[in-house]
């Protein structure tokens, strides 16, 4: 169990308030850490603090009231030591990508670069297209209901394997002046 930290800097039960320089300096400090350690920051400073702590530390590092309670949930808890992974969220968390959630784009990406593609006779797996990724989202934007992100579409094109490869026109009549 976390033992309170003594109040030494309060006069008479009232809270007293850092000044101006200190307040800059925890600042910097707190925007310089990683989340979990945002909040174990809030929280021994508030814990410091004691009564009204929570809220003044809200204010001075803008961070939420619920962040820090957590934080002290936390320090109690001795969660702290058994902190030794590198990971700071848990995994799976997040916005899942676009092509996960709607398996129709990539049979969209697929139908559009169809007409686009050209590739090696003797190499089936060497594919290209003369759409750049910025034309593939436009042309599929204007067919689709939801839209799609160029993030998407090259990791669409990175799994099919496609490159990007502009149509040359050679010029056969040579590069003298016309009689």
């Amino acid at each position: 169990m976390l033992m309170r930290i003594s109040q030494s800097g309060c006069n008479q039960g009232i809270m007293q308030r850092y000044n101006e320089k200190i307040e800059e300096e925890m600042k910097i400090f707190f925007k310089s850490l990683n989340e979990k350690d945002k909040r174990r920051y809030a929280a021994v400073e508030a814990l410091k603090l004691g009564r009204g702590g929570q809220v003044y530390i809200e204010e001075v590092l803008g961070c939420d009231r619920n962040t820090i309670a957590k934080g002290i949930r936390e320090l109690e808890s001795g969660e702290v030591a058994q902190d030794e992974g590198t990971r700071i969220r848990r995994e799976g968390g997040g916005r899942k990508r676009a092509e996960d959630v709607d398996g129709s784009i990539e049979v969209d990406f697929l139908n559009l670069l169809a007409g686009y593609t050209a590739g090696d006779p003797m190499n089936e797996s060497v594919k290209w297209t003369n759409l750049s990724p910025n034309a593939i989202v436009q042309r599929l934007n204007e067919k689709r209901d939801r839209p799609v992100g160029l993030g998407a579409i090259r990791r669409l094109l990175q799994k099919h394997k496609y490159s990007r490869r502009q149509i040359v026109k050679k010029n056969d009549e040579g590069s003298g002046s016309s009689q």
